[in-house]
């Protein structure tokens, strides 16, 4: 089916005049700082180092075996915690 012409007569003039009056948006590339990344990756090297230090010598510390099975629901949050702030990365 054949297009219909379009002439400058029958764009409206508001249109053309909202669109070279446009101001470009400024988009934040300057990424992640530095903080946050190491608290990222603290917090997950903080909880496997937890359930490996358990895991090895749980028993033997006195705290660790107080706490008993919370020890592994201490080193998955803080490694789950870690690993959801890898969602603010940039």
């Amino acid at each position: 089916m054949p297009k219909a012409k379009i002439t400058k007569s029958s764009i409206p003039q508001t249109a053309t005049a909202s669109t070279a009056n446009r101001t470009p948006v400024k988009i934040n590339t300057g990424g992640t700082p530095t903080w946050y990344k190491a608290i990222m990756f603290g917090l997950m090297i903080l909880g496997l180092l937890w359930l490996v230090v358990n895991y090895l010598a749980g028993p033997s510390i006195p705290f660790m075996s107080s706490l008993d099975a919370w020890n592994y629901g201490i080193g998955f949050g803080l490694f789950i915690i870690g690993l959801l702030m890898t969602m603010g990365w940039r």
